[in-house]
């Protein structure tokens, strides 16, 4: 295994830091520690926003090669790493994302995410045969997770994703970092230094997260996987969102809950199939074929002439 010694370059960091005005915080209360910490979490809205252009100027490309059939692939370390297989996870159930379009790899591999693996963020050759093994090219969009901007695993994996063509991207919470040299849209969210010194998982994390949640969640709705603000493609399989569909369902298309359940069955679980008959007064089989002649488009698809 090749690793990266470079102790200097690590205590540079801001998000190293110490700050001398919170060296006496174990003499504090536990009601004073909690106020200090939210005051601490409560900056980080504001270093997101400060991102914006960055942020969504990335989405744009990533939105871009994903409408062209390419994926959304994150690369991290560490508590970055479960941040990218958090987000990732979720995007099916969600918004009925495709199976492996949104993949995340986590250094030290999927175990990494119940165990702490530290040492695996220092290979750098993992990251680059992970995602050759996944076939990267150059309508996939890889995302690079990494607090520090120097994890040699994340590193090396950018720079892999670049070589090939691939869209790269960078999350990191140092000014200037080492990913976002490598990187053709740095994201900078600069939070400063952890209420506990180096603990990445605080304020870094919480950044990381709202940043993910942003390029996932906003990259779907460019995408048309909802209606304004609706889940319309959330897969009912379960209880709760057999409810949820119901009421997206009566929303969409103004009638009460149990027309909205009625035409969910009718549609066999399939929420636009339900609102495209609802909202046309078609019957299931012909709002499927209204879906499919506008490309699943679901707008243009209630607003398509028969």
């Amino acid at each position: 295994m090749t690793e990266i010694d470079d102790t200097d370059a690590l205590r540079a960091l801001l998000t190293e830091a110490t700050r001398p005005d919170l060296m006496s915080i174990d003499l504090a209360s536990t009601a004073e520690l909690v106020a200090l910490m939210n005051a601490e979490d409560a900056t980080v809205p504001q270093a997101v926003a400060a991102a914006a252009p960055a942020i969504a100027a990335a989405i744009d490309a990533i939105a871009d090669r994903m409408a062209r059939g390419g994926r959304l692939v994150y690369v991290g370390a560490g508590t970055a790493g479960r941040v990218g297989m958090l987000d990732a996870v979720e995007c099916p159930p969600t918004f009925n994302s495709a199976p492996g379009q949104v993949v995340a790899l986590l250094a030290g591999g999927d175990s990494a995410f119940l165990g702490a693996a530290e040492r695996a963020e220092d290979n750098v050759e993992t990251a680059p045969a992970q995602l050759a093994a996944l076939g990267i090219g150059p309508d996939d969009s890889v995302v690079g997770i990494a607090a520090s901007g120097r994890t040699p695993y994340v590193l090396a994996g950018m720079a892999y994703a670049r070589s090939i063509g691939a869209l790269t991207v960078g999350v990191s919470c140092n000014p200037h970092s080492q990913l976002s040299d490598v990187v053709d849209h740095p994201i900078e969210v600069v939070v400063g230094p952890e209420f506990i010194a180096g603990s990445t998982r605080l304020k870094a994390g919480t950044a990381q997260k709202l940043v993910l949640n942003m390029i996932s969640t906003i990259t779907m709705v460019r995408l048309g996987k909802t209606l304004g603000n609706l889940m319309v493609d959330v897969q009912a399989t379960n209880e709760k969102l057999r409810a949820r569909a119901i009421r997206i369902i009566a929303q969409a298309s103004g009638v009460d809950e149990t027309a909205a359940a009625a035409a969910l069955a009718a549609a066999k679980g399939d929420t636009r199939i339900a609102i495209v008959a609802l909202g046309r007064g078609v019957d299931s089989a012909e709002a499927r074929r209204h879906l499919d002649a506008n490309g699943g488009d679901l707008r243009r698809a209630l607003g398509a002439q028969p």
